[in-house]
């Protein structure tokens, strides 16, 4: 599931530094991208939320840690 994950995210965050960790069923993803300049962290969870809301609907992803990130807070 993490290299879905990352293939998945990589499809939204073409220039993204992704990376996917897993603990059973709580995942960790870490995506430093040009996209999150300018938006509150809020916004930021939005985007990583809507490339894989379909698998946390569906039960396949169950709990998500999400850090976005800009290349200058890195």
């Amino acid at each position: 599931m993490i290299d879905d994950i990352k293939s998945r995210l990589a499809e939204h965050f073409p220039d993204g530094q992704i990376e996917v960790q897993s603990d059973g069923s709580h995942y960790a993803v870490q995506i430093v991208s040009s996209a999150f300049d300018g938006l509150r962290p809020v916004r930021r969870q939005q985007l990583v939320y809507a490339a894989i809301n379909d698998w946390i609907r569906e039960g396949a992803l169950h709990a998500v840690n999400i850090k976005a990130l800009t290349p200058d807070e890195q």
